[in-house]
């Protein structure tokens, strides 16, 4: 397989389609994320950054807002452990490069905390759940 990917910045307008697919299969169809749930209402509001593979296959996507909280982080299983998550957390936090924000934050399920303390981010508060999966809050202070 050919690991080489693309992380593209977008609006949702631009790539609600295939942001769409890749949240689908990893929240909806893997983790059982019902949509009155995963569709919030916020994505026309938030800057996304879509993965795309060589064969321009949605691989992966994320999301940020405004205010600085990263959410929607999804990898397609066989992408994982291919540094395409941290293409896409390093996107989301150069989206929001110079605006005046002190903290970016954002829900973490508790399985891949690793992932985000390995990009500085520290744990904050206790486990609660959200959509049946435990999730903490982590945040990363800007400099």
């Amino acid at each position: 397989m050919d690991d080489s990917f693309t992380a593209h910045t977008l609006a949702w307008c631009d790539g609600e389609t295939l942001l769409r697919q890749v949240r689908e299969a990893v929240f909806m169809r893997e983790q059982g994320v019902g949509a009155e749930l995963e569709w919030d209402g916020l994505d026309e509001a938030c800057q996304h950054v879509l993965a795309i593979n060589k064969k321009g296959q949605a691989i992966a996507c994320g999301r940020i807002t405004a205010q600085g909280k990263i959410g929607r982080m999804a990898v397609l299983p066989e992408w994982r452990g291919k540094q395409v998550g941290s293409a896409v957390l390093e996107a989301l936090l150069s989206a929001v490069h110079g605006r005046e924000l002190v903290h970016i934050e954002l829900a973490a399920q508790t399985q891949v905390t690793g992932f985000y303390v390995r990009h500085g981010f520290v744990t904050v508060g206790e486990v609660f759940m959200d959509a049946g999966i435990p999730h903490i809050m982590m945040r990363l202070t800007v400099t």
